[in-house]
């Protein structure tokens, strides 16, 4: 056994659970059986799917509103079939995407108080054929999302704008999660048929692609900050749950490969470049394991444990969180009928700011416009201090031109013979054009099946 003790001012991270009052009850988490994570977080908010009878909806919960939450709580409502995932724009804390079964994505503006009525959405975009699984905004580019659908699609949004802008094509089954890399360049994905790959989205190409997990059941892949590292969980042959570490310029061959145990629920990763740490929490279990990457390796740190089994975690921006107590994460637990808030925190005897702790996080101005990034330009995200706390700027009022020329279209109403005619040649073009859509579909199918039937056995 070795005297020497490898340095590292995370060894003594711990994890506490928040007490039971300042933790949110009352919650009706959905009962919908898709992989997702099930919450997300911001400075302000935390978003839930939400059990709802009468088609598909999800809450926004102010963090202020520990305790109980009131049956009365209005939903964000629009979808017709059951919501799979949000994500909550990096750069407006009041502005939430939402996807469904219904094959839709929706986003919604959220106001800071809290009415009586549900809220619906101000953009609508359905371009997918079929029920669409995750939704992610771009980590540098205002108002730039990525959605991703069974339909075997990702697609690339100018949300203000509402509009599609690029098709990515290239998966032959389920897409299983999609993470950015740091400067939102490329995405990462894994999917059913236990492949890893690296997307420019914005070319439409395939720049990597590996064998990954070879387990049965559901994987899940996130970009490690800034070293061009991947981290992925997912299944052996054997119904191990694993880790693996890759290069993401080069997947032939994982550079580490850990096994964790043989429990059966999908292991989330989540990675903190400011720490360089790694987060695993496992479907089903009452346990967070927190890692150290260093030198393309995972070092143990500790594992925070419960014995109430978690549904699903999301994790705070690290601009929000209490930098005086040291505190240098906080995941939001999801159980049955409650979100539990857990801090992990470094044990420190000064009340002074821990520079060596904080460095420069990402801030909550982008470095891009959607028309620029979508140009081709490429920037890092923009850092901040901590040091004397954050302050939110103020964002201008999200107005979508979709939504303002969906409304004049409204208002025109035929008024002669020349506009009905008019009206009805417009919708006869329309009908047309989604003929023709529907034909290309169709082309593209009967192609992956011929492709499919090529790649398997005979």
């Amino acid at each position: 056994m070795s005297r020497f003790v490898r340095p590292s001012k995370y060894r003594h991270v711990y994890g506490t659970a928040n007490k039971r009052e300042l933790c949110y009850d009352n919650v009706r988490v959905s009962g919908n059986a898709w992989d997702t994570n099930l919450i997300k977080v911001n400075p302000k908010f935390f978003s839930l799917n939400w059990n709802s009878s009468g088609g598909g909806a999800f809450a926004v919960i102010p963090l202020s509103m520990t305790g109980k939450v009131s049956d009365a709580l209005p939903l964000y409502r629009g979808h017709t079939a059951a919501v799979l995932d949000t994500d909550f724009s990096p750069f407006n804390d009041n502005l939430i995407a939402s996807c469904a079964e219904d094959s839709k994505v929706f986003i919604y503006t959220i106001p800071d108080e809290i009415g009586e009525v549900d809220i619906e959405p101000v953009v609508r975009l359905s371009s997918h054929g079929r029920k669409v699984g995750q939704v992610l905004f771009n980590p540098v580019a205002e108002n730039v999302l990525l959605s991703a659908s069974a339909d075997l699609t990702m697609r690339l949004w100018d949300v203000e704008k509402g509009q599609e802008k690029q098709e990515i094509t290239g998966h032959m089954e389920i897409i299983q999660s999609v993470s950015w890399n740091y400067n939102g360049t490329l995405v990462a994905t894994t999917c059913r048929d236990k492949k890893l790959r690296v997307f420019d989205v914005r070319s439409n190409k395939v720049v990597q692609q590996a064998d990954s997990h070879q387990g049965i059941k559901g994987s899940r892949v996130v970009w490690m900050g800034d070293s061009g590292r991947l981290a992925t969980t997912g299944f052996s042959k054997m119904s191990d749950r694993q880790v693996n570490i890759w290069d993401g310029s080069n997947l032939d061959n994982p550079l580490r490969s850990t096994n964790l145990d043989t429990s059966s629920g999908v292991v989330m990763p989540f990675y903190d470049g400011d720490s360089n740490m790694l987060y695993l929490a496992g479907k089903g279990d009452g346990n967070i394991r927190y890692y150290e990457y260093e030198n393309d390796e995972l070092f143990t740190l500790s594992e925070f444990g419960t014995n109430v089994p978690q549904r699903g975690i999301g994790f705070m921006p690290k601009r929000a969180l209490n930098v005086n107590e040291c505190e240098i994460a906080r995941a939001y637990k999801v159980s049955n009928g409650s979100v539990e808030p857990i801090s992990f925190t470094v044990p420190r005897k000064s009340d002074s700011f821990q520079a060596d702790l904080f460095p420069d996080c990402v801030g909550d101005e982008a470095a891009l416009s959607a028309d620029a990034w979508f140009g081709g330009e490429t920037a890092n995200p923009k850092l901040i201090s901590l040091e004397k706390g954050f302050t939110a700027t103020v964002k201008k009022e999200f107005v979508s031109s979709a939504a303002a020329q969906v409304a004049e279209e409204v208002v025109v109403v035929p008024k002669s013979d020349k506009d009905y005619q008019e009206a009805y040649h417009k919708l006869r073009q329309e009908n047309e054009d989604l003929k023709n859509q529907i034909a290309q579909k169709d082309v593209k199918i009967r192609l992956l099946e011929v492709q499919l039937e090529q790649l398997t056995p005979a």
